[in-house]
């Protein structure tokens, strides 16, 4: 295979929403380049993109997909990836490594939540975007329609380069008006025929032309002048004058294609080869330190590994891009997140799972290479004496949880280690020990993206494992103030125990002036603050102490003691054993014994006084609640909005944007639990969401009482 150099080199993002076509497109790009001799169909499940069994098996595509075609004399590498929301995580990888985005639309359905949301990924990353209207040939297809809700959500820079005589079942050709021509095919799709365009097309193709012509102007001066001048630009001249448009994204050129029967997709492998920027002709990357990082051939050898899998028949395959240098197999790398050596004994290109082996890869190219020792996704190699280091690449927040744990209790360990090789395939799984719930969280973008790894663990690893809803974070903390004190003492032979604790417990806020007298009933109590300490808790709020002993009560070397007795029971709060947060102590009095006492009777002494101070004292259950905001179509809104109602949240706001209705809201992460599989169950899949922490915030008094009641009858049940 030709070593390609980076002024050939190309690398391109297959997006769009689930359903719009992309495994499809794969194929008849494939099949125009020569690479396979057939396309392959999801029914059949022979795809070059979908060959994982977990792909086969639910008929969509889980992993993004990398391969390469040879067109032109260029290299074009591109990505394919999955359109599910719950994948997202894979697109925003592609976009990290490529240059240029083809959104695939699907003509039936229109612009798409998820359409917009890649979108706006594109935008954030300042990429060049390309958009594709597939399934022309649909029985709901609609061009104009589609085309007119395009600008309406993406603007004016949508800009025509061909479009359809007919849409529908009768799709068979279209006008090109970058090149003026008619494209036509026979009813199996395949070689195109091209001719002059018809008389009665004629001024609306010349029409979109000129749009062209001004879009592609826009761009360039010299371009400018001449077409002033002319009134026309060579096609040469456009092509440039669009590669401009498409690096500082002042421009969407729109395509019209039938992947299903490789009509128009040739068409638009030539835009891609002859038009869209090159490697080097992008902003360069930055490194940890802010350096730019060209991609250079003859500079400091860098590599970037975007993504892990585990493949069938081969084991682990590091995909990788050449950030700078010239890489060549064999080479010995430094591993620079993980302190390793690795030597990469054979490089590929890579097109699906066909690796094709090559002797060296220049920068801007992406390869793989397999059986690394210590090399995980996100990971930069380099070569001696190089310091390049990259992270680059930030993913959304996770957006439903499950519980997880093994079948069988033996396993645990084994169930570990399979999911922490998961979370490397995709970051986007995250997995959580949570000592404080007792519980294996596993997070990720929704249900699919979850009951996806369960059946990987389950039918690639063997594993039967169990998904369970996660036990709710909550924290309990005070309302007023409350008096308590305990006495300890046990005396069994020789050396007794002795301790003695008298302490005020309130609710305490940032910045609240020191104690200073509490009265309660008949009684008054005047704090003399020696010493305060403010402990920050790990799981969010403080524990503050005030040392108000006087005269010697208790000696000073007993009060650590007592505050690890009073975390104590912040870490299992008396109402339902959670957390305990945003707590004042003021230890006033107390009595010690000159031979009896010591740190364990102070500490217990210290752990009882609070808990009665604690449930005296209006005691409240916390709940955590998150910003959402939920995108939907004008038409289900209602709907939507009844549903997040059910779930007690708050409606903080709404607004139009792009063509569809955004909801904020707060919500109890309680509420929330199944609400990805609902959200898309009302609104048939056309919708999508985000959530972040907010805060805690107190319970209802009927949902605490159910709290109080259920963490009862466990204690029951443990005793």
């Amino acid at each position: 295979m030709k070593v390609y150099q980076t002024n050939e080199i190309k690398n391109i993002a297959l997006l769009g929403g689930k359903g719009s076509g992309k495994t499809t497109l794969t194929e008849s790009m494939l099949f125009e380049c020569g690479v396979i001799k057939r396309r392959g169909t999801i029914d059949a499940k022979n795809t070059v993109s979908d060959y994982f069994p977990v792909e086969k098996e639910y008929g969509y595509s889980v992993f993004s997909t990398v391969f390469y075609a040879e067109f032109l004399n260029k290299k074009l590498n591109v990505i394919d990836c999955p359109g599910g929301d719950d994948f997202v995580g894979n697109a925003i990888t592609a976009l990290n490594v490529t240059d240029t985005g083809v959104i695939l639309i699907n003509a039936q359905y229109g612009v798409e939540v998820g359409t917009q949301n890649i979108f706006r990924t594109t935008a954030s990353l300042n990429k060049p975007v390309i958009f594709a209207i597939n399934q022309l040939d649909g029985e709901k297809a609609d061009y104009e329609n589609v085309i007119e809700q395009m600008r309406d959500i993406f603007g004016k820079k949508v800009i025509a380069i061909q479009y359809p005589l007919q849409s529908g079942p009768g799709f068979n050709s279209f006008i090109d008006v970058l090149l003026m021509k008619k494209y036509s095919w026979g009813p199996d799709g395949g070689v195109p025929t091209i001719e002059d365009i018809p008389e009665d097309q004629l001024e609306h193709a010349r029409e979109l032309h000129q749009q062209l012509v001004e879009a592609a102007a826009e761009n360039d001066e010299t371009l400018m002048e001449k077409f002033f001048d002319q009134g026309h630009l060579t096609e040469d001249e456009m092509r440039e004058g669009i590669r401009k448009g498409l690096i500082d994204r002042s421009i969407y050129p729109v395509f019209c294609v039938s992947a299903l029967k490789d009509m128009g997709v040739r068409r638009m492998m030539e835009f891609l080869g002859n038009v869209v920027p090159f490697v080097e002709d992008m902003p360069a990357p930055v490194d940890t330190e802010g350096q730019e990082v060209k991609p250079d051939s003859n500079g400091p050898l860098s590599l970037y590994v975007f993504k892990t899998t585990v493949e069938p028949h081969i084991g682990e395959v590091s995909y990788f891009k050449v950030m700078s240098g010239t890489l060549k197999a064999g080479d010995d790398l430094d591993n620079m997140d993980r302190g390793s050596k690795e030597r990469l004994a054979q490089i590929y290109c890579v097109c699906g799972q066909i690796k094709t082996p090559v002797d060296k890869l220049c920068a801007g190219d992406i390869g793989a290479t397999v059986k690394l020792k210590d090399v995980r996704t996100g990971n930069t190699l380099n070569a001696k004496g190089c310091e390049h280091h990259f992270d680059f690449i930030k993913y959304p927040e996770p957006k439903y949880q499950r519980a997880v744990r093994p079948v069988t209790e033996s396993d645990a360990e084994k169930l570990a280690g399979i999911l922490q090789r998961m979370h490397e395939e995709d970051p986007t799984w995250i997995i959580e020990q949570s000592k404080e719930l007792k519980q294996t969280i596993l997070k990720g973008q929704g249900e699919f993206h979850l009951r996806t790894l369960k059946w990987r663990v389950e039918n690639n690893d063997k594993l039967p494992i169990v998904f369970e809803e996660p036990k709710i974070p909550y924290r309990e903390t005070i309302t007023k103030a409350a008096r308590a004190d305990y006495r300890h003492k046990k005396q069994s032979g020789g050396a007794g125990q002795f301790g003695e604790v008298h302490l005020i417990v309130e609710p305490y806020t940032e910045g609240m002036p020191a104690p200073d007298t509490y009265r309660f009933g008949n009684q008054e109590f005047k704090m003399n603050v020696r010493d305060t300490q403010e402990i920050p808790l790990e799981w969010g709020g403080k524990l503050v102490v005030c040392n108000c002993i006087v005269g010697g009560a208790i000696d000073a070397r007993f009060i650590p003691a007592i505050v690890k007795g009073l975390m104590d029971r912040m870490e299992q709060g008396p109402l339902t054993g959670s957390y305990a947060r945003d707590v004042r102590v003021c230890i006033y009095d107390g009595k010690m014994h000159p031979v009896d006492s010591n740190e364990i009777s102070f500490r217990l002494a210290g752990r009882n006084a609070f808990s009665e101070a604690f449930r005296n004292s209006g005691p409240k259950i916390l709940e955590p609640v998150y910003d959402v905001d939920v995108m939907v179509p004008a038409d289900v809104m209602g709907d939507v909005m009844s549903d997040l109602q059910g779930r007690r949240a708050i409606i903080m706001g709404m607004s139009s944007e792009n063509g569809f209705e955004k909801i904020s809201a707060k919500v109890p992460l309680k509420e929330m639990a199944s609400y990805s599989t609902a959200l898309s169950s009302i609104t048939g899949g056309r919708s999508s969401f985000t959530m972040k922490f907010a805060s805690y915030e107190l319970v209802p008094s009927d949902v605490q009482e159910k709290l109080l009641k259920a963490y009862a009858e466990k204690q029951q049940a443990d005793e």
